[in-house]
């Protein structure tokens, strides 16, 4: 009433004030009419006020035409220049109109909207009053109240049943506002549009099928609102249709049928099965109040297994027994707890399993023990008896020993097995076996049982005896005692008892008419080689010979090794002086002029060894020496020569004593004492003598009947030793073929002396190399092949002595077996002969 109250005070106020105005200036009540859609751009054209009010064109500016909108916001304005009526800014007719039944400014139609302008223009004033109605176009989409519709059926409802849902509204107006609604396709709900008193659109929900809660709880569809605007516009709305549960549905157990193992001996309180029943239902409706067993299930039954009637557990109540009772039949019932509960049932058959509660058993019927370990393969041990009392796998057992024993089993009938030998036994590897017959049935999990049997082994003679070392180099030192123990040559025998005892002995052999045994001896019992004599190296120097070892089994086996015996040498056999000859004691006297020049030879030091090699290395060196500065002495050769030539001042008589040294260890030595006297005639002489050969001395002018006598004395002398010679090999042939000794030289001590002569004595080679010295000739020495003997020949100095030996003529060969040979430059030198000389 207030509103309408204020709308005729101001249209009164208006009327009064355009009458005044009309009454005064001549002002217009004529009202011009137009028509715009809404939402034009800015600066579209509405009209020309000058054309349609009737005014010059050209004034419009003079008279200050302006365009008075009865509203707070300008929406149009006119254009000075031309007349124009254009828009300033776009139009929303929803916005200026937003209720459709109330008319702008208190003036339009029902479905209208207008908007009220006034022309201005002065001198001379008027007025004129415009109208311009904004066209309605459609751009407005419908829209719904809410974004998602919810609606509650019970699943219960009938076929039919209407719904009304939340209608759509358009801002638009006529055939732009709602038309019509679409619903998504669905087998159980449509809609039926309706129109309002006032033309308004609005749908209902029809219910074209039963609902089911338990197929489908929510029903999810989609409500399209569409106007009659073109293009059409259109909105959705979800509507959810929630089917509300009726206790239709009664408890379902997952199996109407149910089967049930569970084993014997199984504990009171066992879980037998657990079972849960479902109901489609829900809330209060799906409740399963309880668990019952009906009235078809045994007392036995029932004594047996306990039905929580709360969880649906059953349980072992009382104890089971595979043999007692086997199968247990049993029904048991759920109910809800709906208004009018439902139940439903299933059938339980429970059967006993047999538990592998007995362990299998396991006998040897026959072992054979201890048997020889050359028994053959396949031949039978044992016999053993396997048995289990329970029934099924549980009662199925199967027999086992270790795989890594050369035995096997052999089933030979139902539950029996032999144990038969698999490859061939060897004591000596392994003496005895323990034997692990494991019994094991196929139950879950397996039962086992196992007995242990050892089985020896007999030994047989299978092993010959064996050596450590097939050949053996004993090493023995000459000079050793008698009895000394050499070496223990132990054999080995894996063998048992009379089988392993073991006989050592040597294998007869002779070497030079002499048996192994002779010489070495052997213990029979431990291999304990002994030398039964003292060895020398100078005569013996090794021996080659087989020992064997023989067992006691039946029949004996035996082995034999090489034993290589070498005799090592000793330092035992001090250096002998043979040149210069010392005719009394070890002392020489030797002359030399004074005159002889620096580098002249005065003496030669020749020394022997017996001894090896290595030990028989000679060196030479002053002991004494009157003066050091007048003589060298050549460590190797003995060569004692002038560093100087003598002066008045060197005394006339001169001392050397000079030392040879073996290089053994301790080394032995030998010294020879010379005195050296300096004559001062017959330099020229002496100093020849010293140079030229013998011959030329004993043929000089001077010596001329000295030489005479002299080789009448040697022919003399030869021819004695010829005759001995001939005596000699006149000897009987046993005396010859006697092994040689140290005895044999006595007999050859005072023997003749030939050209060649046979000798077996150093001492005695010693005298002869003397007596031919001072005959003016040369002496060499031979070894006799297998043999300690020497054959001495007796050579004049003129004569080459490569026709007597295949050495040179300087050289004196010495040797105590086949095996040793020693040279040694031999010098006469001419002052020896010449003192021999001067003696006769």
């Amino acid at each position: 009433n207030k509103a309408k109250t204020d709308c005729i005070t101001r249209n009164t106020y208006v009327l009064f004030v355009a009458a005044f105005f009309s009454l005064i200036h001549n002002i217009s009540s004529s009202v011009s009419h137009f028509s715009i859609p809404e939402e034009m751009k800015e600066g579209s054209v509405v009209a020309n006020l000058a054309t349609d009010l009737g005014l010059d064109v050209k004034t419009l500016t003079q008279r200050k035409m302006r365009v008075d909108i009865i509203a707070n916001k300008k929406y149009l304005d006119v254009n000075k220049e031309t007349g124009d009526l254009y828009i300033v800014e776009k139009i929303d007719r929803e916005y200026i109109c937003p209720a459709k039944s109330r008319e702008y400014i208190c003036s339009a139609a029902k479905s209208s909207c207008y908007l009220r302008l006034e022309v201005t223009l002065e001198s001379p004033l008027r007025i004129f009053n415009i109208e311009v109605e904004i066209l309605d176009i459609n751009d407005n989409a419908p829209q719904f109240r809410r974004d998602a519709i919810h609606l509650d059926i019970s699943e219960a409802a009938p076929k039919g049943e209407r719904f009304s849902l939340s209608n759509a509204v358009d801002a638009d107006v006529g055939s732009n506002s709602v038309k019509t609604y679409h619903l998504s396709e669905s087998e159980y709900f449509n809609i039926e549009v309706q129109t309002g008193r006032e033309g308004s659109k609005f749908a209902d929900l029809i219910l074209m099928k039963g609902l089911d809660r338990e197929r489908q709880a929510v029903h999810n569809l989609i409500l399209t609102a569409v106007d009659g605007g073109t293009p059409a516009r259109s909105s959705t709305a979800s509507v959810i249709v929630h089917v509300l549960d009726t206790n239709d549905n009664a408890p379902v157990f997952e199996e109407t049928v149910l089967n049930v193992k569970i084993t014997e001996n199984s504990p009171i309180g066992s879980l037998v099965i657990d079972l849960n029943a479902v109901d489609l239902d829900e809330g209060s409706n799906s409740d399963i109040t309880f668990y019952s067993y009906s009235l078809y299930t045994s007392e036995k039954t029932q004594q047996t297994f306990h039905l929580n009637p709360s969880t649906g557990e059953i349980t072992v109540k009382g104890m089971l027994n595979y043999e007692d009772f086997r199968i247990f039949d049993m029904e048991v019932i759920a109910t809800d707890h709906g208004a009018n509960s439902l139940s439903g049932q299933c059938t339980i058959k429970i059967l006993v399993e047999d538990m592998n509660d007995n362990h299998p058993e396991i006998s040897v019927k026959s072992f054979q023990s201890p048997v020889k370990e050359n028994i053959e393969v396949d031949t039978v041990i044992a016999v053993v008896s396997v048995s289990d009392k329970d029934s099924g796998d549980n009662g199925e057992v199967d027999l086992y020993i270790p795989h890594n024993m050369p035995f096997k089993l052999r089933k030979s009938s139902d539950n029996y097995f032999e144990l038969v030998v698999s490859e061939p036994l060897d004591r000596e590897k392994v003496p005895e076996y323990d034997i692990t017959f494991t019994v094991k049935d196929r139950g879950s999990p397996p039962l086992s049982d196992n007995v242990t049997m050892t089985l020896e082994l007999l030994d047989v003679n299978d092993n010959v005896p064996k050596f450590p070392q097939s050949f053996y180099k004993i090493r023995v030192m000459e000079n050793n005692a008698p009895m000394a123990l050499l070496s223990s040559l132990t054999a080995f025998d894996p063998d048992l008892h009379e089988n392993q005892y073991l006989v050592y002995f040597i294998i007869e052999k002779e070497i030079a008419n002499t048996s192994m045994s002779m010489l070495f001896s052997i213990n029979p019992e431990n291999g304990d080689l002994y030398a039964l004599k003292t060895f020398d190296y100078e005569i013996e120097k090794e021996f080659l010979f087989h020992i064997e070892a023989r067992d006691s089994g039946s029949p004996p086996l035996s082995s034999n090794v090489t034993v290589h015996i070498i005799i090592v040498d000793q330092n035992d056999n001090a250096p002998v002086i043979v040149s210069p000859w010392r005719a009394h004691g070890s002392v020489v006297e030797e002359k030399i002029p004074r005159s002889t020049d620096k580098g002249s030879l005065v003496a030669k030091v020749i020394a022997l060894d017996t001894d090896s090699v290595h030990n028989s290395r000679i060196t030479y060196q002053f002991l004494q020496v009157t003066d050091a500065t007048l003589f060298s002495l050549d460590q190797y050769n003995g060569e004692i020569r002038t560093m100087r030539m003598f002066s008045y001042r060197d005394p006339r008589h001169l001392r050397l004593v000079v030392v040879a040294k073996d290089n053994g260890e301790p080394a032995l030595s030998a010294t020879v004492t010379i005195k050296l006297s300096t004559v001062e005639t017959a330099v020229k002489a002496y100093t020849d003598m010293t140079e030229v050969p013998l011959e030329s001395d004993l043929f000089s002018t001077l010596n001329l009947y000295l030489v005479i006598g002299l080789g009448s004395v040697s022919f003399l002398l030869l021819i004695t030793i010829l005759v001995t010679i001939v005596l000699k090999c006149q000897k009987p042939k046993s005396s010859q073929t006697a092994p040689p000794s140290r005895n044999s030289v006595i007999s050859e001590r005072n023997s003749t002396i030939a050209d060649s002569t046979l000798v077996s004595n150093d001492a005695y080679w010693y005298s002869l190399f003397l007596a031919e010295t001072r005959k003016g000739k040369l002496v060499v020495r031979q070894p006799v092949p297998k043999g300690s003997r020497y054959i001495v020949s007796s050579i004049p100095r003129g004569t080459g002595v490569t026709d007597t030996s295949d050495s040179a003529a300087s050289t004196l060969q010495v040797g105590t077996s086949p095996h040793f040979n020693l040279s040694r430059h031999v010098y006469c030198h001419i002052d020896l002969f010449f003192s021999n000389l001067v003696l006769l």
